[in-house]
């Protein structure tokens, strides 16, 4: 790499962490205290954000002029193909049936996240679409690891009902290279992180807001 991108990324999220917000509702699941209608409602929520991301990422990479960034959202897009089957298994584990998910009404608040995603991805720049979901994909992870231990040990849910989260939290150390590959490769086309901040900070505060729309209404 032509820089320590690895670094200039991490300086990244930490900015994100320091802009503030906390997550109300993983403690809760972490603890057993989140409610069994919250996790119903975060399968049928996660429902709808894992189709509209697979779709906004796969419209993210035909976008991509830089090949390591064109195959890094379209590697990101198979994996939301692969948790969705995932997903189901989860929803079934809450006690949810397909047609249930489908019924469900979605809140505005959780929805705020993939229309974002989705925004960045019509009308927006797709380098800046890469730094703010590179820059969160951390978070993310670490949220997935918490819920995929609590599920298991407060809520008696078996490998399956947890292998959307397993799927989330497992490192993958291919996927954070070729991640580094395409945020490398954009910078040497002149774009500019700091350019693409508030794309990546909004994204951050709507990723919690997913969050604490679940806790204050269904937890």
């Amino acid at each position: 790499m032509s820089r320590n991108t690895k670094a200039l990324l991490e300086r990244v999220r930490e900015e994100l962490k320091r802009d503030g917000g906390t997550n109300r509702l993983v403690p809760l699941i972490a603890s057993g205290e989140a409610s069994v209608e919250a996790l119903k409602a975060l399968a049928a929520e996660e429902d709808r954000i894992v189709r509209s991301d697979w779709r906004a990422f796969l419209t993210l990479a035909a976008q991509s002029t830089e090949l390591p960034q064109r195959e890094f959202f379209s590697t990101v897009a198979s994996g939301e193909g692969l948790a969705l089957a995932k997903l189901g298994d989860f929803a079934a584990a809450c006690g949810l049936s397909p047609d249930d998910v489908a019924d469900y009404r979605a809140l505005p608040g959780c929805q705020a996240y993939p229309s974002y995603v989705a925004r960045l991805a019509l009308d927006g720049n797709p380098h800046d679409a890469l730094l703010a979901i590179l820059a969160n994909f951390a978070e993310w992870g670490g949220y997935c690891a918490t819920i995929a231990a609590a599920l298991r040990e407060h809520y008696g849910f078996d490998d399956a009902g947890c292998a959307f989260f397993d799927f989330f939290a497992e490192p993958a150390p291919e996927l954070d290279e070729l991640g580094l590959r395409a945020l490398d490769a954009v910078l040497d086309t002149g774009w500019t992180v700091s350019g693409a901040m508030p794309q990546a900070l909004l994204l951050h505060s709507y990723e919690l807001m997913f969050w604490n729309t679940l806790a204050d209404e269904k937890a």
